[in-house]
């Protein structure tokens, strides 16, 4: 054991592993003790509810964004009806799929337990995508502005929904003598940790508002936006992934999440130089009743009343 000195004065004990070495630290980002709002005999955990925080702050961008472009405010919600099951369920099926051998397969039952954590954000994007375009195929909106709307929403949802892992103590990274070190308490090896369900909820944001001023700019063909989100989401994946030390399955030396983020990135870059080649950026895009299709684009652009 070890001792650290608190604020007041006083001594406080915290364990020690032999390679997570207890820095003494004046500053550091604690962790919550629950990770559940306890309401009478019912239990509200506090994963789910950032999830669904997430959920509800990209619904109510995008629906801005496209009721600018003139859509109609229900378009967001019935896309979202479709959009977030399927994703949570493509999330929740990578997490398994991906962590299989090791943590599944002699529980099976466990797989079921998405309120313990376990959401692969990759799945959920496929999965969530595939759903959305499902519904806007069906109402025949346009595809390519449709992702433009939801791009940036994308990003604060997944940012609002990283703080869950806060609250339950899981995806730190390697140890640190840093200020904004998170103070991991419980788990095998107590001590001072990388945030880096932080690191990657302000990259999030940080690529949400890019995102927003690129989309200002008008300088990227209508759906590019969504590929720049892919790419941008990519990247700060990538370098996260490195600074975390929880379990994951590996490929030739790599974590499987670092070759999705790596194929992400590259992907996204040949989408975009592509489909810039071919389709010329929109000065805005608007729909409503009185657009018509555009040709360079296949989006809908307002014609003289």
């Amino acid at each position: 054991m070890v001792r650290r000195r608190d604020g007041a004065g006083g001594a406080a004990q915290v364990a020690r592993h032999d390679w997570a070495v207890i820095p003494t630290l004046t500053a550091y980002l604690p962790s919550p003790s629950s990770n559940a709002i306890h309401i009478g005999p019912f239990q509200l955990r506090l994963y789910g509810l950032m999830i669904a925080l997430g959920v509800w702050a990209s619904v109510v961008v995008a629906r801005r964004r496209w009721m600018a472009r003139g859509g109609e405010r229900p378009d967001i919600g019935t896309i979202a009806v479709w959009a977030v099951p399927a994703g949570l369920i493509g999330a929740r099926l990578y997490h398994v799929i991906t962590d299989w051998n090791d943590k599944y397969a002699d529980h099976p039952i466990d797989a079921l337990k998405i309120w313990h954590g376990g959401l692969g954000i990759p799945g959920g994007i496929a999965l969530g995508a595939a759903g959305g375009i499902y519904v806007v195929r069906k109402h025949g909106w346009p595809l390519p502005t449709i992702m433009d709307v939801v791009a940036p929403a994308l990003p604060l949802a997944q940012a609002i929904g990283r703080l869950g892992n806060w609250f339950n103590q899981e995806l730190y990274g390697r140890p640190t003598h840093l200020p904004w070190a998170l103070h991991i308490t419980k788990g095998p090896a107590p001590g001072y940790y990388h945030p880096t369900f932080l690191y990657e909820a302000l990259w999030n944001v940080a690529l949400a508002v890019v995102l927003v001023k690129v989309d200002k700019k008008r300088v990227l063909a209508a759906g590019n936006l969504f590929w720049l989100y892919v790419v941008g989401y990519g990247l700060g994946r990538l370098w996260v992934e490195d600074l975390r030390i929880d379990y994951a399955s590996r490929l030739f030396g790599l974590r499987v999440n670092e070759w999705t983020s790596g194929l992400a990135i590259v992907g996204g870059l040949i989408v975009i130089v592509v489909r810039q080649r071919r389709h010329r950026p929109d000065p805005m895009v608007v729909v409503g009743p009185n657009a018509q299709p555009s040709e360079s684009t296949g989006t809908l652009e307002p014609t003289d009343s």
